[in-house]
């Protein structure tokens, strides 16, 4: 009896992740079959990209004005007074690899992701899954592929806008309010910032759109149990897409090469 309690978690696990992986081969299937759910996947497009602006604007605002503040401190006391211009290299070094894609990608779990599971679960609780196979439709192509995709693409778009609203308030901390010299500032955050240090996080932000829309959609499916399985399956997906895409951060961090260009 013991044996079976301490074995039950690591089968649940194995169990989930071949859901997961199961619902992901279906998906991207499904994503270069016909017909192709065009009208949904625009709808989609909206829900996830567009309506997402406003958090993450203000996410990517204060994320850069906090980061400054740190940076201006840090180079203020560490280094001495004066270098404080050339802070803006390594502001846009954290705020474009590391911070925003990982805030939005948080962001989005939390207003997108949560959102996908509780429809998806409702309609799986009220049955209308079950009337879409009855009718012949496939739920993968109707439901998750529109919003697996349209994760996929508006993440890095998201991500590419959270970096300039951040490196813009950034700039506004330092230049603005603390009156560090911009001519010096702009120079070195030009001379050492690089392409690649934006598309680096534009690719972990796809792969984080990815989770988002997968998690989501699986749990919506999985939900039973009336409104309150319903719920159980919205906080399950915003959890386990947080913790899956800090994880998922690190690793991708560790393969991706720090630069392209040899410095």
């Amino acid at each position: 009896m013991n044996r079976q309690k301490t074995f039950l978690p690591i089968e649940t696990f194995i169990i989930n992740l071949g859901e997961v992986a199961l619902i992901f081969i279906r998906t991207l299937r499904a994503s270069f079959s016909r017909p192709w759910e065009g009208r949904y996947f625009l709808q989609q497009l909206e829900e996830v990209g567009v309506r997402s602006l406003p958090v993450v604007s203000l996410t990517a605002a204060f994320s850069g004005l906090v980061f400054a503040l740190q940076m201006y401190v840090g180079f203020n006391r560490y280094i001495g007074p004066g270098t404080e211009a050339y802070s803006g290299p390594a502001l846009g070094l954290g705020l474009c690899k590391e911070i925003i894609p990982i805030l939005v990608g948080l962001m989005v779990a939390g207003r997108a992701g949560s959102a996908m599971a509780a429809e998806i679960g409702t309609m799986k609780i009220t049955e209308q899954i079950d009337a879409l196979m009855s009718l012949g439709a496939d739920p993968i192509r109707f439901l998750v592929v529109p919003r697996t995709l349209a994760a996929f693409i508006t993440l890095p778009c998201l991500t590419l806008y959270g970096d300039l609203i951040g490196m813009f308030f950034g700039y506004f901390f330092n230049v603005i309010l603390m009156g560090v010299n911009k001519t010096i500032y702009i120079n070195q955050t030009l001379m050492f910032m690089e392409l690649w240090d934006v598309l680096s996080g534009v690719i972990k932000s796809a792969v984080f759109g990815i989770i988002i829309a997968i998690v989501g959609c699986w749990q919506g499916l999985k939900a039973e149990g009336g409104a309150e399985g319903v719920g159980r399956a919205t906080t399950r997906t915003v959890v386990i897409s947080s913790i899956v895409i800090l994880i998922v951060n690190f690793f991708m961090s560790k393969a991706m090469p720090a630069s392209l260009s040899g410095r």
